[in-house]
Parts: C-alpha cells; structure tokens; sequence
C-alpha cells in the first residue's frame, strides 16, 4: 500500500499553517507515513483586486483543490471551513472537522479603541458582506472598504493608516501568532459569526480506504456536530460565503442550540432566530430554523442581496 499522502491546499499563510498543523497531526498518529504538501492556486487567489462577493459565489477557495480531489492529484484537502459552499461536488466528502478555534469575529484598531470607541465615520476594513451588513446595523456612520490579502498583508495596511480598523476572524490571527494586536472581542449579539468559523474541513473522496483511519483521529464529536448543524442551515438557504448569512451553534449537555441570522447590505432588514435540539438531529434542527427565517422572509432579502451583488 502507498504510504504517501498528499495534502492539496491554497498557499496562503494561513492555509500552509493548516496543512502543516493537518500533516503534523498525521504524522504524529502515523510516523510510518510520509506526507507530501501540494500547493494549488484558486480563483480567489488569483482575484485581489476585486471584492470577493462581486468576484463570483460558490467555491472561489476551493474549487480547484477539489479538481485535484477527484482526478487523484491529491489525498486530502484542506480549507477553512467558512470557505466551504453548501454543497459538495458528487464523490467528495467532509472526512474530518478537527477541534474548532475561536470562531468569533475580532477588531484590529490603529489607535486601540473598540468598535463603540472609534470616531464618527471611521474607515473599516472588510470584504465580508456578512460582516459589513452587520457593522452597519451597530454603526451606520461607518465607511467600510474592500480589504483582501494575508493577514499580516491586511495588518500591514491598517498600520499603514489605510483605515481606522479591520475585522478578522479570530481563528486565524490565533493561528499566525497575531494575538497580541487584537484590539477586541465582537461578540455573537453584534456579529454572529460565518458558518463553520474557525473550523477545519478536511476534504476526501467517499469511500477512501487509505485516508479513512486517519480521519478517525481527526475528526472532533462536538465541533463536527456543531457544523453539521450550522451547513445544513446554510444549505438550506442555498448560500455561499459571499452573501451575509450567519449562525453558530454550540453543544451542552447532548443538546445543539443553533443561532441564525440573514440580513441585507446595511443591516437595516433581518431576521433571526434560534433552535435546540438533541445532537443526533443537528441537521435537521439546521434546516428547520433556515425554513423559520424563510418564513419571516429571508428568501426575499437574500434574493435582493444577489440582484444588488451582480
């Protein structure tokens, strides 16, 4: 049997760091095998100097891993799971969630002040939608600009006096050792985080022998819950990273709570809600609380939010 596996993955900063973390953790359970990083460029990769959301939809990060994926160039593949869309190709799989970060969102300020703190008509950072629409709602004074790049690019800029402030998500400033210049915290009330925030998507082939006793050793029971949840909800709704949907879901004691949230460009119409359920039924209570917020129309705001993006 051939010993070697091969990682495809984007070659930003922060996606070698996950390879790597992914390759060391293989390595660890499995030092008999010899695991090969491949370095694959994407659209949104190729794209810097256009916001993401008017860049296209669906798979700007992934898509061509996922070519990699299933004509055998690769093993595994490894995003950010907020990069993922709803639905896969036929003949792929998540194979492992590994053990989630912080999934909440984080102000990086110029001056150290908080999003309450900065002054009347601050420059904010982010290509985010579902960021901006909801800074809008808290602040609509604010001036929010596309920001693209690394992180360390995206810092740079702010340091450079570009903006007042940029929003990223905690889990990857953690992840490139960057914790120190976070200025704060957002929490889930004012911005509720991307689905599948600060988690890992492990990516594989159905039914791959090779890979599967290294996914077992991956995979995290709660946080696979938790995003199973929040993608079925997503699913449901038909999105991708480029429209401003949120939800987060949290597990205790066997039960998933869901949070969820649509809302158009300025953040002045949306609708909301929460679900709980038992853990073994994170899906469906996903695609229930989606059905809720379609209900209280949703379908209506989003449908407006892609006529306004094209």
């Amino acid at each position: 049997m051939d010993n070697t596996i091969r990682i495809g993955t984007r070659g930003s900063s922060l996606a070698l760091w996950q390879a790597n973390w992914v390759k060391d953790t293989i390595l660890e359970n499995f030092p008999e095998m010899t695991v090969e990083l491949e370095i694959i460029k994407t659209k949104g990769d190729k794209i810097l100097d256009v916001p993401l959301a008017k860049v296209g939809g669906k798979g700007l990060f992934v898509k061509e891993i996922e070519e990699a994926l299933l004509s055998g160039r690769i093993d595994i593949a490894i995003h950010s799971m907020k990069d993922m869309p709803a639905e896969l190709p036929e003949g792929l799989t998540i194979g492992a969630i590994p053990d989630r970060e912080n999934p909440s969102d984080v102000v990086i300020s110029k001056d150290g002040l908080k999003l309450s703190e900065l002054p009347e008509g601050a420059t904010v950072g982010t290509s985010s939608l579902r960021r901006s629409s909801q800074l809008y709602k808290k602040r609509p004074d604010f001036k929010i600009v596309a920001l693209r790049g690394n992180i360390d690019t995206r810092i740079k800029k702010l340091k450079n006096g570009e903006m007042d402030a940029i929003i990223l998500a905690a889990a990857g400033v953690h992840r490139l050792g960057f914790s120190e210049v976070i200025t704060e915290y957002i929490d889930h009330d004012t911005m509720l985080p991307a689905v599948g925030q600060g988690a890992l998507c492990v990516e594989t082939r159905l039914n791959d022998d090779k890979v599967a006793p290294i996914l077992d050793k991956m995979n995290h029971h709660d946080t696979r819950v938790a995003v199973l949840c929040e993608r079925a909800f997503l699913n449901r709704l038909e999105g991708s990273c480029q429209i401003p949907v949120a939800a987060h879901a949290t597990i205790e004691d066997g039960k998933v709570t869901l949070k969820g949230l649509v809302c158009d460009l300025d953040g002045k119409e949306r609708v909301e809600d929460f679900i709980s359920a038992p853990e073994d039924a994170c899906e469906s209570a996903g695609t229930e609380l989606a059905n809720r917020l379609l209900e209280k129309g949703a379908d209506e705001i989003l449908k407006k939010v892609i006529a306004d993006a094209e």
